[in-house]
C-alpha cells in the first residue's frame, strides 16, 4: 500500500491588498505578521495573491526629510523619552517577525512617493517581485537607514528584488505612474482607509494594524472558510 500526502481541508486563494507605506514600521510588523500566518496555513489549502497599494503617511514632507524624534514630536506630539520607548517596543515586535530594525534617534523619515512608484511599477510588470521589492525598500529605510528618496538607493533596492535596475531608474527619471498612484490613492481613502497597514481581504475584509501572526491566521481561515 502506498502513503499518501493527506488532502487539504479547503483549497482557497484570498485576494489581499495591502495597504501601507514605506516609512511605517508597523507595516513591517503587519507583513510579517500576515506572512507567518500564510506559513501556517499553507497545509491547510489556504494561500494569497497580495498587491501592495499605496499610502503615504507625510505627503508633505520636505525633500531633505526629517528626524524621525522631531517628526513624532511634532506630530503626535511625544517626548524624546516616549519616541524611545515605542522604537524600542516596535524593535521588538519587528524582531519577533524575523525583521532587523534598527532605527535610532538620529535616523530620518523621508518622502515615500517614489518609491511607491516603482512598487507599482513592480506590481505591473513583475507581480512575482513586488513582495521582494517592499521588503527591500523597508530593509534600506528601517535596517540601512537609507535616503529613500534617493534615486541610486530605490533602483538598487529593484535591483537586490530581482527587477531590472535599468528600467527603474527609467521609471524614476521618467515620472512613470505618478498619475496612477496618486489615484490609487484616492481610491483607497474614498473607501475609508486613514491609517496604515489596512489588510484588505476579498475586498470587503478589513484587517487593521500590525497584528500578530495569530489574528492575522485566526482572521484568514475564517474568511477562506466563508469564501
Amino acid at each position: 500500500m502506498t502513503d499518501t500526502a493527506p488532502t487539504p481541508a479547503r483549497s482557497k486563494t484570498l485576494k489581499i491588498d495591502f495597504v501601507s507605506d514605506v516609512v511605517c514600521p508597523w507595516c513591517v510588523v503587519g507583513l510579517g505578521g500576515l506572512e507567518t500566518a500564510l506559513e501556517r496555513l499553507e497545509p491547510e489549502g489556504i494561500a494569497a495573491d497580495i498587491a501592495f497599494q499605496p499610502f503615504e503617511l507625510n505627503p508633505q514632507i520636505a525633500p531633505e526629510g526629517e528626524n524621525i524624534v522631531d517628526h513624532i514630536g511634532r506630530k503626535y506630539g511625544s517626548t524624546p523619552e516616549q519616541s524611545a520607548a515605542n522604537r524600542a517596543m516596535i524593535k521588538a515586535r519587528a524582531a519577533e517577525v524575523g525583521f532587523d530594525m534598527r532605527m535610532g534617534p538620529d535616523s530620518r523619515i523621508w518622502n515615500t512617493f517614489d518609491a511607491h512608484r516603482l512598487l507599482h511599477w513592480a506590481h505591473e510588470t513583475a507581480p512575482d517581485r513586488q513582495k521582494a521589492l517592499k521588503h527591500a525598500l523597508f530593509t534600506a529605510h528601517f535596517t540601512e537607514n537609507k535616503n529613500i528618496t534617493d534615486a541610486g538607493v530605490l533602483t538598487q533596492a529593484a535591483q537586490d528584488a530581482g527587477l531590472d535596475r535599468a528600467e527603474a531608474a527609467e521609471v524614476l527619471a521618467s515620472g512613470r505612474y505618478a498619475q496612477a498612484v496618486r489615484q490609487a490613492e484616492e481610491l483607497w481613502r474614498s473607501r475609508g482607509i486613514t491609517s496604515v497597514p489596512a489588510v484588505v481581504v476579498q475586498d470587503k475584509y478589513l484587517i487593521s494594524g500590525g497584528q500578530p501572526p495569530e489574528v492575522f491566521e485566526q482572521a484568514l481561515r475564517r474568511i477562506a472558510d466563508e469564501a
